[in-house]
């Protein structure tokens, strides 16, 4: 029996594939790919479309079985770190609830993370995500212990990464120290 959360994952990424909407798959799913494998026990993703369309998807996000909350379905957007969110629930058998957390691209970061992601294998399929350097930026926005430790796992196992990038988006983000920090860890720790 397939992983709820990738079960989640793919009825998520179909429907998108199958309106032609631009996604990124980030965090928990995105450090398994790029670093050290983890569970995590949510889908999160970054998602290019136009704000008139949103109410449409979230109708057929409801026809497919994801529960979305009547705040969203009128049109609200919840804001993590400036980025518009939409918390959605999915329940694929009485013992397993999948959070959604799916971004709206609106910010210049968020149309380069998509610009840029890459397709990596999960169950035999290629999905869409975030690159490693895109992904150590959005691990350090949020910056808990967990998201610490994934920076220095994709540190570790990535190598060479685009420093110059990390950089730039880091200023304009404002965590240039974070960055100095975990940059710091790892070339102290080799």
């Amino acid at each position: 029996m397939q992983n709820p959360v990738i079960r989640a994952l793919f009825t998520l990424v179909d429907l998108l594939e199958s309106r032609a909407i631009s996604y990124a798959i980030m965090g928990g799913l995105a450090v398994r790919a790029l670093a050290l494998p983890r569970p995590t026990n949510d889908v999160d993703i970054t998602i290019s479309i136009p704000a008139e369309e949103i109410a449409e998807l979230l109708r057929q996000l409801v026809v497919e079985g994801i529960e979305v909350p009547q705040a969203y379905q009128h049109g609200w957007l919840d804001r993590v770190a400036g980025m518009p969110l939409i918390k959605l629930k999915t329940y694929l058998d009485t013992e397993h609830a999948v959070d959604l957390d799916v971004f709206v691209a609106e910010s210049e970061f968020q149309t380069s993370l998509l610009a840029r992601r890459i397709s990596a294998d999960f169950d035999d399929r290629k999905i869409w995500i975030v690159t490693p350097e895109d992904l150590i930026l959005l691990k350090l926005i949020a910056d808990r212990p967990r998201d610490q430790i994934d920076v220095t796992d994709i540190l570790f196992i990535q190598g060479q990464l685009d420093e110059a990038y990390l950089k730039r988006w880091a200023a304009e983000l404002s965590i240039t120290d974070r960055l100095d920090r975990a940059l710091a860890n790892h070339f102290g720790s080799q």
